[in-house]
């Protein structure tokens, strides 16, 4: 077993006991290895992300998609962060890339119709909301139990799209 698999095997291993922090070394340290290793620069964004470091999280989907241009888990990932920070459009612009490379991916839709609500266009976000509830009516009680859909829960557009 190479060095970098020791290394992968001891990050999962400490992702699984609740250890992130301890994670991120071990990701790190295969980095400083290979610093385009596809799978640590993922983890390591999926970590930073939920310590709410999302510029630094950005920047490892960028390592990614740097090298696959079409890689789904790092545009959506990346398109999420951009939407935490408040940049919407161009969280929109990663979840279009996803929805080019696969037409009816349901989170990059979810996300999109998230997006675009958040931006203040109701309507174009209530339409891909829309599209989304055809292909999987699941996501009618997910959208109405969404903090990022509580501004407009009230509103009948909103009920008539998740009712």
């Amino acid at each position: 077993m190479s060095e970098i698999e020791i290394l992968l095997n001891k990050a999962q291993t400490s992702l699984n006991l609740g250890n992130p922090k301890e994670a991120l070394s071990f990701y790190q340290k295969i980095l400083e290895q290979d610093p385009k290793h596809l799978t640590a620069l993922l983890k390591k964004g999926n970590i930073f992300g939920k310590f709410g470091k999302f510029n630094d999280a950005i920047m490892c989907y960028d390592g990614v998609i740097l090298q696959e241009k079409e890689n789904i888990l790092a545009l959506l990932n990346k398109g999420l962060c951009y939407h935490k920070i408040g940049q919407y459009d161009v969280a929109i612009e990663c979840f279009d890339i996803v929805l080019k490379l696969k037409s009816q991916n349901k989170t990059a839709l979810y996300n999109k119709a998230s997006s675009i609500i958040k931006s203040g266009k109701l309507k174009e976000g209530l339409a891909v909301l829309s599209q989304l509830v055809e292909l999987d009516s699941s996501y009618k009680q997910q959208a109405k139990c969404d903090i990022d859909f509580v501004d407009i829960k009230l509103l009948n557009e909103f009920k008539e799209v998740t009712s």
